[in-house]
């Protein structure tokens, strides 16, 4: 159960259905709630209307037997005086509640115009089970107010209630209208309206909403399910490719990308930029490796070579060259060294650090190195950019002819640091070829005289990891010029 609804399948169709679970049942309520008023309404104007016409009749001076309202086709009548006793009601009126008393058995306060003899007479019916009061309370907007004899009451009250005439009991919708008649003084008709349209059309739409709201809800899930399993098919075919690129190893193959432009094409070819860029690194450190390994094996053959001849033959000794081939591997590991610190994201120190300083610094011992330079501060560390610095003379010295220029220089919110030389220079196509790791220009220059081939690529990397650049180009006396710009120290 756990893995079924842990998927986003599941999770997007569970969470689309109970929304609409929400909002059906909202909507329903709310729809019947609106159906059950107006139906009521509907019930409450045609009381009101029952209870006009009795009390117009009643203004006219009509006889209480001569009503036409009374004889109970229409629904009950009750008709009580000011003192609240029932004076005239509805043909075979058995029972009544929702008016203000539950009497049923009329008792006239005073003789009427017209009345037969026998309406005087008769004991009152309490209706021992009268209810006081209907279901929606009390709607009155205008009981009590004054009236002319003959004049009939502009307010009218509703309440909810029951009558049993004939032995029939059904709900009603209760109207109270005031009347001033001339010789009976004020009178209240009640006259009730069915209420078995609403509670018909209120049942029927809550069984039909009870029948549809399950399969409406079932056809939500369904649909939203296909719809996600579409959606999300994409995903899966991503997520098989990185799968088997996992189990193979082979960084050269590339997840599918749909054809659509949404979330999930943007997806795939992140995916396949995230491989692109994995796979240049581990061919990288492949090269990284290889190069390595080669360059190492040089010093390192030459120096055994001379240690076995120096064991069997101690005069033949060269003692010089077993230290240089010492000092180039001590260099040569420190380079690899510093270079696998760079590749790790090592953060360089937030040291203030003068470049003019630093230039004199370097350039201090070199023949044919002059250096004009003018304050500018920069944040780093001073040992790394000190080693740009001496990577990038040493790169001079070889190539130049007589002379080695460094600048320092002020450009807007930067520091340039420049190099320059009076040699031969690099030709433009292979301006940035020098920065790449193990790469010599001069492939017949020996690795004695031109190094590794690290020392651009270090101070590359330096730079970079400075928030700097190195570039270069070409020198005015024609030789080669290397640019060092760094985000000069904020002030303050």
């Amino acid at each position: 159960m756990s893995r079924l609804f842990g998927s986003v399948r599941s999770r997007a169709t569970l969470g689309a259905t109970l929304v609409v679970a929400v909002a059906l049942v909202a909507a329903g309520t709310a729809v019947l709630l609106s159906l059950r008023s107006n139906l009521i309404g509907e019930a409450g104007t045609q009381a009101e209307r029952s209870a006009r016409a009795v009390a117009s009749e009643l203004a006219a001076g009509t006889a209480y037997s001569a009503l036409s309202g009374l004889d109970g086709d229409a629904g009950p009548v009750r008709i009580v005086d000011e003192d609240g006793k029932l004076v005239a009601a509805s043909e075979d009126l058995q029972r009544i509640t929702g008016t203000a008393t539950g009497e049923v058995t009329p008792r006239p306060s005073a003789p009427a115009r017209g009345d037969d003899a026998d309406d005087d007479g008769g004991d009152s019916d309490d209706g021992g089970d009268a209810d006081d009061g209907g279901d929606d309370g009390d709607d009155s907007d205008g009981s009590g107010e004054s009236l002319e004899p003959g004049e009939i009451g502009r307010g009218t009250t509703f309440n909810n209630g029951s009558a049993t005439i004939d032995g029939d009991t059904e709900d009603y919708r209760f109207a109270a209208v005031e009347v001033e008649t001339h010789d009976r003084g004020r009178l209240t008709v009640h006259a009730g309206a069915p209420l078995a349209a609403e509670h018909s059309a209120v049942d029927t739409s809550l069984t039909a909403m009870l029948i549809g709201l399950p399969l409406l809800l079932g056809v939500v899930a369904g649909v939203t399910w296909l719809v996600t399993g579409r959606a999300l098919r994409p995903v899966e075919g991503i997520r098989r490719e990185m799968a088997a690129i996992t189990a193979s190893e082979d960084l050269g193959r590339r997840v599918p990308e749909p054809a659509t432009h949404d979330e999930i094409a943007r997806l795939a070819r992140t995916t396949n930029e995230t491989l692109a860029a994995l796979e240049t690194s581990v061919e990288r450190q492949r090269r990284f490796v290889a190069d390595a390994s080669h360059e190492l094996r040089s010093p390192i053959a030459s120096l055994r070579t001379q240690l076995e001849v120096a064991a069997a033959h101690p005069e033949l000794l060269d003692l010089d060259g077993a230290v240089e081939d010492t000092v180039r591997l001590q260099h040569l590991a420190a380079d690899l060294l510093l270079l696998a610190r760079l590749d790790a994201g090592e953060r360089p120190a937030d040291a203030p650090v003068d470049l003019a300083a630093l230039a004199r610094e370097e350039a201090a011992g070199r023949t044919g190195v002059t250096v004009d330079a003018e304050p500018a501060e920069v944040t780093g560390s001073r040992g790394q950019l000190g080693r740009v610095l001496a990577n990038l003379l040493d790169n001079a010295g070889r190539h130049a002819r007589e002379r080695v220029t460094v600048t320092v220089r002020r450009e807007g919110a930067w520091a340039v640091l420049g190099v320059a030389d009076d040699g031969d220079g690099v030709a433009e196509a292979d301006r940035e070829r020098i920065f790449e790791r193990f790469v010599r220009l001069d492939a017949a220059r020996s690795r004695d005289d031109g190094g590794a081939g690290l020392g651009l690529a270090i101070a590359r990397d330096v730079a970079v990891r400075h928030g700097g650049t190195l570039t270069a180009g070409a020198a005015p006396s024609g030789g080669a010029l290397f640019e060092l710009r760094l985000p000069l120290a904020r002030s303050g």
